[in-house]
């Protein structure tokens, strides 16, 4: 019957006038392709395929499947017909394991549950008028949006709703995302351990999500995914790639990395008292849990990270000697996991739960119904709005009884009086809270203002609006913890049941400061985060023209200084020699990372008064650069120092001083003295020709001293014998006289030369001073180092 419609189809559409051997072709063609597309629907039986019967159960399917899949993985099995083989073993596994596609099969022979079920046994469909095609004709294997698996039907996920749901979330709960898209073949050997990944973590709280790239590029796209098939999992707004094989282990193991550490804290009987005191600090209640396998469960993880910001979590192994007190004491069962809750009583837990099954929901009503301790403080805005409401007319009122006290030793029996109250409470209208004056100073100034405010105060008061708007009546004569106090609280709190205008008083509370600043409000965090990557991905194009018109205009810029600066050293070749021959030294560029702030250079004495904050005292990373002097050789080496240093002197980190080798020659030979490179030291001295028996000459020296790592690098003066001043004058007298000078003229000039040579060798000590300087800046000086300065008795007057 099929053939037969299809045949009459076509040739319904060819034109009367066609040739009868066009026609023959046309038909041949046809039932080429027909008989192809029904032997190969003859062909595929799941059952067939699995080597299994029809009456065969969920444990057998999934055996076959295993064994099948392994056999025929395209990455074990080289044969051309592996690919081929795995697709149809994957799809004949995905019919029979859900119970709704293998009755759709057995009724109807469909492979897909989305199909009508009254299209009779080969499901046509719809052409023409009256006329009909098998759907299977034009079937796929990788399938669309009609095909999609029902589960990740569930799953998928939208743009809008990824900002304004999933991403939000994700500071509650983990969330695992499958990147997919229709024609995507490596997706069909991940869908599978997706399905067994998912069914084991969606009942523990992990969110699920599927994106089809096909459909939703945007998110892919602000996801980071390029690639499919991919998984990623978001928390806390941040979204991380999953990069390893497609396990169902390394997913449940990919989930639990992607939370925080220490969620959950290890609890024996060594710790177990600091962590229930903690209470009061954290402002929380702790959970106990007992269990007897060493890790902590991924369940337990879970709920941590869902309660974080209410309940600090512990958790115990039983199996563990160190926890044998506890058990003892709690009277825990060891057969069946337990949950303990304590709040302000550390050693009487406030609630139980005990359960072989323990299950999300369990746990979840379980920590709910314990989210605050018996009297909790206020500590920020959020906690407020939780613990006393707004007043909803449709719900009945709610009431707080405010404590505003303080932290000191003298309040402390007064707060735990109120506590103590707070625990006999049975009103669940009625919430007990307190506040510390000096951490809410605008809370508390808006609620005691006009009124002997003094703390401790105990103000009875209900929200009336969001804008921060309440009635309130303070109780009279304040609050001590006696029991008269007590009795004229719960006196206050009968009249306020049977009149709820009592509450006279009113006032707009400002917002609360949040105590726990480091904290930042999650939806408020993530709003920003987002908002800074979407704007980063719109704006990248123009940020990038930007940068790129930018660094082609720096480089030109940069460019055309170089070169103005080579075409100046190039005019101006001579204008340098004066300033070397002035200076003693070749004119070098500045190494200091900052220009010179001053005209002048700022030399301070080294002293018994400034040794110490000069040197001893010397902030890290300091350096106090020291030039050896005599009152002889003062006035010429100072001048020379500063014109050698004075381009160093914008660096923030240099010092300079001088010492009097005459008042202070003692501490210069014991510093060298005491130094771990001493021996090295006295061998260049005696290498300088330093004689036998000889006092020891430093004037000239400059010392770099680092105080706080105990080094220094040494500068010996070298004489250079450039003699500027009285070489052109040798010069032009060669120039203007003979040799046949007489000898008398030639001995009285050597004397005169060395009547100034005393001068120029000290002015000419510190020729060499820049360039070790800027060794200095660079790092490049050998450091010798002592063990500790010496002390201020080598500082003495010589004797």
């Amino acid at each position: 019957m099929q053939l037969r419609l299809i045949v009459v189809a076509s040739v319904f559409f060819q034109p009367r006038v066609m040739a009868k051997t066009t026609v023959l072709y046309s038909m041949v063609i046809l039932c080429v392709l027909l008989a192809g597309a029904l032997s190969s629907t003859a062909e595929f039986d799941p059952y067939t395929i699995l080597g299994i019967t029809r009456s065969a159960n969920q444990a057998e399917i999934k055996k076959a499947y295993k064994r099948l899949a392994k056999e025929w993985h395209p990455d074990k099995n080289k044969k051309p017909e592996a690919e081929d083989m795995f697709i149809r073993i994957t799809e004949s596994y995905e019919i029979l394991s859900s119970e709704e596609k293998r009755a759709n099969y057995d009724r109807y022979r469909q492979m897909d549950s989305a199909q009508p079920y009254d299209r009779g046994p080969h499901a046509f469909r719809r052409f023409h008028d009256g006329f009909y095609f098998d759907e299977s004709f034009f079937s796929f294997p990788f399938g669309g949006k009609g095909t999609r698996d029902a589960a990740d039907g569930r799953h998928v996920l939208h743009f809008s709703q990824y900002v304004n749901d999933v991403a939000p979330d994700s500071f509650r709960k983990p969330y695992l995302i499958k990147i997919t898209s229709d024609w995507c073949f490596s997706c069909v050997h991940v869908d599978p351990v997706w399905r067994e990944a998912v069914q084991e973590l969606e009942p523990l709280g992990v969110g699920i999500g599927v994106v089809d790239v096909s459909y939703e590029r945007r998110l892919a796209n602000h996801l980071g995914a390029h690639r499919t098939p991919s998984i990623l999992g978001v928390v806390n707004g941040k979204v991380t790639f999953f990069h390893y094989a497609v396990a169902k282990e390394h997913l449940v193991q990919f989930v639990e990395d992607l939370l925080p550490q220490r969620l959950v804290e290890k609890v024996t009987d060594r710790n177990d008292r600091d962590f229930l005191n903690s209470w009061h600090q954290v402002n929380k209640p702790h959970v106990l849990l007992f269990d007897q396998v060493p890790a902590v469960p991924l369940l337990y993880k879970l709920t941590a990270f869902a309660y974080k910001d209410y309940v600090q979590f512990g958790y115990v192994d039983q199996g563990l000697s160190e926890t044998a007190d506890l058990l003892r004491r709690y009277n825990i069962n060891t057969y069946a996991p337990t949950m303990l809750v304590f709040k302000e009583d550390v050693v009487k837990p406030a609630d139980i739960i005990q359960s072989k099954g323990m299950k999300k929901q369990i746990i979840d009503e379980f920590i709910s119904n314990n989210k605050f301790l018996l009297a909790p403080r206020l500590v920020n805005q959020k906690v407020f709005d939780e613990l006393c409401p707004v007043k909803q007319f449709h719900r009945r009122r709610k009431y707080c009884v405010l404590l505003i006290t303080g932290e000191e030793d003298a309040f402390v029996p007064g707060n735990e009086a109120f506590l103590s109250l707070a625990a006999g409470n049975t009103r669940e209208v009625v919430r007990f809270t307190y506040v510390y004056q000096r951490q809410q100073p605008p809370l508390c100034a808006a609620l005691l203002v006009g009124r002997d405010g003094a703390p401790p105060q105990v103000v009875i008061l209900e929200r009336r609006s969001e804008a921060g708007k309440v009635v309130f009546k303070p109780v009279p004569g304040g609050w001590n913890g006696s029991e008269e106090d007590k009795h004229r609280l719960l006196e206050e709190l009968e009249r306020l049941q049977k009149d709820p205008s009592i509450l006279t008083h009113d006032a707009t509370l400002p917002e609360l400061n949040n105590e726990f600043a480091s904290e930042r409000k999650p939806d408020l965090f993530l709003m920003e985060m987002l908002t800074v990557r979407v704007c980063r991905r719109e704006m990248m194009p123009l940020l990038s023209l930007i940068f790129s018109a930018l660094f082609i205009l720096f480089g030109t810029v940069v460019i055309q200084a170089f070169s103005d600066s080579g075409e100046e050293k190039q005019a101006k070749p001579k204008a340098k020699e004066p300033s070397k021959a002035e200076n003693g030294a070749p004119g070098a560029p500045s190494t200091s990372s900052r220009p010179p702030k001053k005209n002048f250079v700022e030399v301070t004495e080294l002293t018994d008064i400034t040794y110490t904050s000069n040197l001893v005292k010397l902030r890290p990373g300091h350096i106090n650069v020291v030039l050896v002097l005599t009152d002889a050789t003062k006035n010429v080496l100072l001048s020379k120092f500063a014109k050698e240093v004075y381009s160093f002197t914008g660096s923030l980190t240099l010092h300079f001083s001088f010492l009097n080798a005459a008042k202070h020659g003692e501490w210069m030979s014991a510093l060298l003295e005491h130094a771990q490179d001493a021996m090295r030291i006295d061998a260049e001295e005696e290498e300088g020709g330093a004689g036998a028996g000889r006092k020891a000459d430093y004037t000239g020296y400059v010392l770099a001293l680092n105080g706080h790592k105990k080094y220094l690098c040494l500068f010996k003066p070298v004489y250079t014998g450039d003699d500027t001043d009285g070489k052109p004058e040798e010069d032009a007298a060669g120039a203007t006289r003979p040799r046949s000078a007489s000898r008398d003229e030639h001995q009285h000039r050597r004397v005169a030369a060395r009547s100034r040579s005393t001068i120029l060798q000290v002015h000419h000590k510190l020729d060499r001073l820049g360039l070790w300087m800027e060794r200095l800046m660079e790092g490049t000086l050998p450091r010798y180092y002592v063990p500790a300065w010496p002390g201020l008795d080598k500082i003495t007057v010589n004797k």
